[in-house]
């Protein structure tokens, strides 16, 4: 009987999770699937590797938890993987805080203290916990495992992790810790696979989607990061303002009046690329549109990205390799090249062929950087942690 693990990759309305077989060197997609709470009737959908259609099933009514589709999901595995050993879950948790710099197996000690970061991540920390009590109701005796999107950044050092405030906020956590790293920890591998020979070299990754931030990397290791103490500094997102002037926030709450969690509000759900267009979060619906004002929110993004990509630079002494994944990154070739002629002074040249295509290689034979096109897997990168922690005398 061959091993299998879970992994659930939690957003902000759905949740994407994959079923692996462990047993091999490398984990083994066996199938794949989304619980999707967007509409009145929450639904399931599994797929198999290649995308054909296993499963579907809805809700009646939404459950704050998720249990109602969850007890679906392992009851699908259990009839259509039973012989194969479920061994656990595998979560990905948005913020791990100063204490976790990989996977830990879930305990109610661990759980709480993972609570106590919501404030941190109030938009995904909780969404990223309830799938954990929904499972341990069903299938308490079922083991469950965290892998973080802040541990490949935990080796962040000053001045690159510090904040401009006093030290005794430092001390007690208050830093730049950055996020997307389960996807950087992926992309860092397949360009190690690539092009081995750019690892040593200075390179930007850019996971650009709903959530985007860039990370600086030299030997696969992170050296800084847009994202900081939460998942709202840095570039334009959909609904997430990035970099702004904290004064702008003192403005709205001592003048405008507006409550501090209306302010909150306003910026992880109402900013970005949703608040500068007034018409979608969306890039896909944004590039389609010949409105004014969706231009400028696209215009903002991709000068913002540029800005930052050589803000990493600066952090790295140069730029050898620009590395373009995420939803957008992978799929909006509008988007990579007009970060592309921002760039033009660092010597980044799009071959626009190559660019139209999708190529993993899309920059000009002229081009001083190496640019590629690398398609992120969060859920194989948190199969790999879980494999590796079971392997290590965890029992189930």
């Amino acid at each position: 009987m061959s091993d299998t693990v879970l992994v659930l990759n939690s957003g902000s309305s759905s949740i994407k999770f994959g079923l692996f077989e462990i047993s091999a060197v490398e984990p083994s997609l066996l199938c794949k699937g989304l619980l999707d709470e967007h509409e009145a009737k929450p639904r399931l959908v599994v797929k198999s590797p290649a995308g054909e259609d296993l499963f579907e099933t809805w809700s009646e009514a939404p459950d704050a938890d998720g249990g109602h589709l969850f007890a679906d999901v392992l009851a699908f595995i259990d009839d259509r993987f039973g012989g194969h050993h479920l061994r656990a879950v595998g979560h990905r948790i948005v913020h791990g805080g100063p204490d976790y710099s990989g996977p830990v197996a879930l305990t109610d000690d661990v759980i709480g203290k993972l609570k106590a970061l919501t404030p941190l991540a109030p938009l995904h920390q909780p969404r990223c916990l309830a799938p954990i009590r929904a499972l341990a109701a069903i299938r308490p005796a079922l083991r469950q495992i965290a892998c973080f999107d802040t541990a490949f950044h935990h080796g962040l050092a000053p001045p690159a992790s510090r904040f401009a405030i006093p030290r005794r906020y430092e001390e007690r956590g208050v830093r730049r810790y950055g996020f997307h790293g389960l996807s950087f920890e992926y992309v860092a591998g397949r360009l190690a696979e690539i092009a081995p020979e750019l690892i040593a070299k200075r390179t930007v990754i850019a996971h650009l989607g709903n959530g985007a931030s860039l990370c600086a990397l030299r030997n696969c290791r992170s050296v800084d990061t847009t994202m900081g103490l939460t998942p709202l500094d840095g570039l334009v997102m959909g609904t997430r303002c990035g970099t702004i002037d904290p004064g702008v926030l003192l403005y709205l709450q001592q003048h405008e009046k507006i409550s501090i969690e209306d302010v909150q509000h306003l910026l992880y759900h109402q900013s970005g690329l949703l608040g500068v267009s007034g018409i979608s979060a969306d890039m896909r619906t944004l590039l389609a549109s010949g409105e004014i004002d969706a231009r400028d929110a696209v215009d903002l993004f991709t000068f913002r990205a540029a800005q930052q990509v050589a803000m990493m630079a600066t952090t790295l002494g140069g730029l050898d390799c620009l590395v373009f994944t995420g939803g957008i990154g992978e799929h909006a070739k509008e988007i990579r090249s007009a970060i592309g002629e921002r760039l033009a002074w660092m010597g980044v040249r799009i071959d626009a062929a190559a660019n139209e295509e999708t190529r993993e290689r899309i920059s000009g034979s002229d081009s001083a950087v190496d640019v590629l096109v690398i398609a992120t897997n969060e859920e194989l990168t948190i199969a790999r942690h879980c494999a590796a922690l079971l392997q290590q005398g965890h029992p189930n």
